[in-house]
């Protein structure tokens, strides 16, 4: 078995030994990913914040017993996020509407701001309505920006099978958004 370098390691055992800076750090390292993430994946920002809490509760609990050199801690945290946004998105039992929810203006100008909102809106719907299989693929390759490799080994399928999905994925999203500029413009 070759061992795994992890950029973690040092934080992992520190904070399994109860030190509190490192517990910190390391909210403050993976906070932002994992959130990212859960918000791609589940399209509502209240429960990817739970999902992200939870993620890490579970990273607090288990880093006691981290064995170091088997796997990379951010994959097995990626995997544990991406368990319990699967474990939310089959206890849903919404009804898909074809209209995204409202989002705030939060742009620099008024009109700017509200073509960004409705474009990201759109972006996301978009992401929202491929297979779960794909999206899985395309927020963990372009959002979370792993590698291919890494991105495959976190879904467990080969490269072959993830750029498959990529290639799906990407196809479709182009199609749903023929009409989106890439400058925005119309």
């Amino acid at each position: 078995m070759v061992a795994v370098v992890d950029p973690d390691e040092d934080l992992v055992r520190r904070v399994g030994q109860g030190d509190p800076a490192a517990s910190q750090a390391l909210v403050t390292r993976k906070l932002p990913r994992v959130l990212a993430l859960a918000q791609r994946m589940l399209g509502d920002a209240a429960e990817a914040e739970d999902v992200a809490q939870e993620t890490l509760l579970k990273a607090w609990r288990q880093a006691p017993r981290w064995t170091p050199g088997r796997a990379r801690f951010d994959t097995w945290l990626h995997r544990v996020a991406l368990n319990l946004c699967y474990d939310r998105l089959r206890r849903r039992r919404e009804i898909p509407t074809d209209a995204p929810p409202e989002r705030p203006d939060e742009g620099p100008a008024p009109d700017r701001g509200l073509l960004a909102a409705e474009t990201g809106a759109r972006v996301d719907a978009a992401l929202s309505g491929l297979p779960q299989r794909q999206r899985e693929a395309i927020v963990l390759c372009h959002y979370q920006e792993l590698s291919n490799i890494e991105a495959a080994a976190l879904m467990d399928i080969s490269v072959e099978a993830l750029e498959s999905l990529l290639s799906r994925g990407r196809r479709a999203l182009r199609l749903a958004l023929a009409d989106v500029s890439p400058k925005g413009d119309g």
